[in-house]
């Protein structure tokens, strides 16, 4: 990172260990599943890594900022547009474990219509449990208040209680079909309770996510009404 501007100055490099990519295969290739291929999609979405170590510096207009020891996570989105509206989080700062919490709920645009699509990965010491709309998982509730977000879901076997807790944020660009005129309100100062366990509610994993990426944009109620 080298920029010089009469805005502001910022130089340095951090380096990247070793990624931890939400698994790829042919039927499944990522986060999205058999959504990947399906063509026009609004918006595609992708986990490069959950987790993984950093290593160097940056210095902002003067000040030192040191990463080395710290967690780093990546991902990406492309596409035409972003949803009518959405949630988003994620989190790999939980105290004592290796772990990540990543996930989203939209509007998504389908065949003329609309649906409720979700996916979210929680990623605890290597094992990925997925809980998203295209392996048949359900929203148990989600809900939607102005200190923060409570969402329950299960799949088959798992039960997964989130609850995220808003602060403030910055807005950043986002995409429309015209230009980058959406404003998306996104805070990385939130944090994340999160409870994972067995359908018998057999307690697998419970603890709060800090440091957490939080974005809750766009039309909310449709959100909430439209059907999963």
């Amino acid at each position: 990172m080298n920029i010089n501007q009469a805005e502001g100055q910022l130089s340095g490099e951090v380096s990247f260990g070793k990624l931890n990519p939400w698994p790829v295969t042919f039927f499944y290739p990522g986060v999205m599943g058999w959504f990947a291929w399906v063509p026009k999609m609004e918006c595609y979405h992708g986990v490069l890594s959950f987790d993984h170590s950093l290593q160097g510096k940056l210095s902002l207009n003067g000040k030192e900022m040191d990463f080395s020891g710290g967690r780093g996570y990546i991902e990406k989105d492309w596409g035409k547009s972003f949803p009518a509206a959405w949630v988003w989080f994620q989190s790999n700062h939980f105290k004592g474990v290796s772990a990540c919490i990543t996930g989203s709920v939209a509007i998504i645009p389908w065949l003329g219509n609309s649906f409720k699509g979700f996916i979210v990965g929680f990623w605890l010491e290597g094992k990925l449990y997925r809980f998203t709309t295209y392996l048949n998982s359900k929203i148990e509730s989600l809900e939607i208040f102005d200190d923060h977000v409570a969402w329950v879901l299960r799949n088959r076997r798992h039960r997964l209680s989130l609850k995220a807790w808003r602060a403030q944020g910055g807005l950043l660009l986002g995409p429309t079909p015209e230009d980058m005129g959406t404003r998306v309100m996104e805070t990385l100062s939130a944090s994340i309770d999160v409870r994972l366990e067995t359908l018998q509610g057999d307690l697998i994993f419970e603890g709060t996510g800090e440091h957490a990426g939080l974005e809750v944009v766009g039309d909310l109620e449709r959100l909430l009404a439209e059907k999963a």
